[in-house]
């Protein structure tokens, strides 16, 4: 079977069979082995039959890319996208749009009806601690005649997530694998002291060294020397002889990104003459001249230029464009990145290197996942290119358990988990469209639910928690003794975070208290999510905004020193001033300050959908942010 130019593998055929007897499908598949040539199939078979599909990614900047490439494909008129913050096109038959939005449109019952296929990108999402709830909440809230298409890496337990899927919609759901890889991969590491080493040797080194210690009367890992920083630099060199590029360097800090780029730019210089004039063609057309005088941008270009790139979140949507052409030209030999990179893109190396095994979670540092191994790991090996791909994860022996990251590179073993869990916004919608009995039948469609019944728990605990939300919306007087939601119940069904707070924000006349720059300020403040490295520059002349925050709901719910912080930056945005002058008020990074702007925006046309009284107003607060270098650009 042939499709686009492919002659399909057996796993492909058998996901389009499935779709064309319209079944829903998991197609459980290594990385980089083209499982997403099965969401074309669907998007072209549902623009063929005047159908629609909805195609949904884990995060914005993947649905920011899919528009791009879907529209570049299919044409304009075919393809819309739904953000939050950006709207296109949102009557068009193909609609991209984060999993967020597409709940959101669930649980505002504003689905088109004529939906035949949602496809779910990277649906071991469902395993994020904290949104994974999402994805759950998204495919049991789906109308009984949707078919899914659910693309992940690897999933173990792929069986009991299509029997679970196939229990609570009533239809049939197949399970497609593929676990071989076109390109086998090549597991390596690297230590400062030998260099590149493959897993056996290594244990062997560590038996020794151990013995050695146990001999010379140090008892155990403690005991070891201090560690000194991994030699990046002399990996990148091993790899350049081994001709081994174009790699991946994947890093979980965006400042070791930078520093690691900056580094590698001091000691080599991988491009001809030719290809650096190539490279600043590609930058004049690409970037447009009123970003070039930023500090990020003059950094991109600076190291594109020896062939070394970074991609990261802080960097700006066209400087990422940037990097990314230069990639697929063949024009970069080592792309620092952080594990976003490994989301959806389809950009595969010659090798891949780890700055480390170990990540900081937001919680605490661990070893990292098998399951985000191979997300990252599988970018390494380039079909009809390589023979194999190479992946090199840095080590040190002072500290990492060398058995235990030994075992990560063995093979995927994570199954997919349950992270249900109930907010405000969920039992509102609930209370609002379904009696308790039929409340206690959805929430029971739950994947933890479903396990736990098939595994013979005798007791799972889901209504204790949803009876615990409920009664403290009813004490809030978000539910009346009806059980009918009150205004601001209604008002917080349509509010998908931080919907008390905004609620009671809106309901304490706030909103129409304050200018509308004073408005931007308190929404900064709220959705401002703090990073330790983070500073701010604070106004001389600061003041509080002043709002009437008698109400006890806001006082502990707003956080003040947010508020302080983002103050000036916002202020002075909302108020026309350039992007150069913001940029000098934090330390933030571009893109960071962009993203920040955008949400906003986003939390804004939430507000705006839910309350139509001060439309207008909102309105002017919007276009006061959403301009210049913020406006999305496609």
């Amino acid at each position: 079977m042939e499709y686009k130019g492919f002659i399909l593998d057996k796993f492909q055929e058998d996901a389009i069979h499935a779709i064309e007897h319209n079944h829903s499908v998991v197609v459980s598949a290594a990385t980089g082995t083209g499982k997403t040539l099965t969401a074309d199939y669907i998007i072209d078979k549902v623009i063929k039959e005047n159908k629609r599909a909805i195609y949904t990614a884990p995060i914005k900047a993947l649905s920011n890319q899919k528009f791009r490439d879907f529209v570049h494909t299919y044409g304009k008129e075919q393809i819309g996208i739904l953000t939050g913050d950006v709207v296109i096109n949102e009557h068009a038959p193909v609609l991209i749009m984060t999993t967020e939005i597409y709940r959101n449109m669930l649980l505002e019952n504003s689905v088109m009806q004529d939906l035949s296929y949602v496809i779910f990108d990277e649906i071991h999402y469902m395993n994020d601690p904290e949104r994974g709830t999402i994805w759950e909440e998204s495919i049991i809230f789906s109308p009984k005649s949707v078919r899914f298409l659910c693309l992940s890496a690897t999933i173990p337990n792929a069986n009991t997530f299509a029997s679970w899927i196939e229990k609570i919609k009533g239809h049939t759901v197949e399970v497609v694998s593929n676990h071989k890889r076109a390109v086998p991969l090549s597991h390596h590491f690297y230590t400062n002291e030998e260099g590149i080493v493959d897993p056996e040797k290594l244990k062997k080194i560590m038996y020794m060294e151990d013995a050695g210690r146990r001999y010379k009367g140090k008892r155990n890992k403690d005991k070891r020397e201090r560690s000194v920083p991994l030699d990046q630099i002399g990996l990148v060199k091993e790899l350049k002889e081994l001709n081994y590029f174009p790699t991946i360097f994947f890093n979980f800090s965006r400042k070791q990104c930078k520093d690691y780029a900056i580094e590698c730019e001091r000691k080599f210089d991988f491009t001809t003459s030719k290809q650096k004039s190539e490279i600043a063609e590609i930058f004049r057309k690409i970037v447009p001249e009123q970003f070039r005088n930023l500090r990020s941008i003059q950094e991109v270009r600076r190291l594109s230029s020896k062939g070394i790139g970074i991609h990261n979140a802080a960097l700006l949507p066209k400087a990422k464009e940037f990097i990314e052409i230069l990639f697929n030209n063949g024009l970069l030999s080592v792309l620092y990145a952080t594990e976003t990179f490994a989301v959806g893109i389809n950009m595969p190396a010659r090798s891949v290197c780890f700055s480390s095994l170990r990540k900081y979670d937001g919680r605490t540092f661990r070893n990292i996942h098998t399951k985000e191994y191979f997300q990252m790991a599988g970018r390494a090996g380039r079909r009809g290119l390589d023979k194999e791909g190479y992946v090199f994860g840095m080590i040190d022996k002072q500290k990492d358990d060398i058995d235990k990251i030994i075992s990560i590179t063995k093979g995927d073993s994570e199954p997919i988990i349950s992270q249900f869990s109930i907010s405000p916004n969920m039992v509102l919608n609930l209370v609002d469209k379904f009696d308790k009995k039929q409340i206690e039948e959805v929430l029971k469609q739950n994947f933890g639910y479903f396990v736990k019944k098939h595994q013979n728990h005798k007791q799972v605990r889901i209504m204790r928690s949803y009876n615990n939300v409920y009664r403290k919306l009813k004490k809030l007087n978000y539910i009346d003794n009806h059980n009918q939601l009150t205004g601001r119940g209604g008002f917080a069904s349509r509010i998908y975070a931080d919907e008390i707070l905004i609620t009671e924000l809106l309901f304490s006349d706030a909103f129409n208290k304050l200018s509308e720059i004073e408005i931007n300020v308190l929404i900064g403040a709220i959705v401002y999510e703090p990073r330790r490295a983070d500073k701010f520059k604070f106004r001389k002349n600061y003041k509080d905004i002043s709002v009437d925050l008698s109400n006890k709901v806001l006082s502990s719910e707003l956080n003040f020193s947010n508020m302080k912080k983002i103050d000036w930056i916002v202020r002075d945005w909302s108020n026309g001033d350039n992007f150069e002058t913001i940029m000098e008020k934090a330390n933030l990074e571009e893109g960071d300050i962009i993203r920040f702007f955008r949400q906003i925006v986003d939390r804004l046309g939430q507000i705006m959908k839910a309350e139509t009284v001060l439309t207008d107003k909102f309105k002017r607060c919007v276009q006061m942010i959403d301009r210049d270098i913020v406006s999305v650009d496609f």
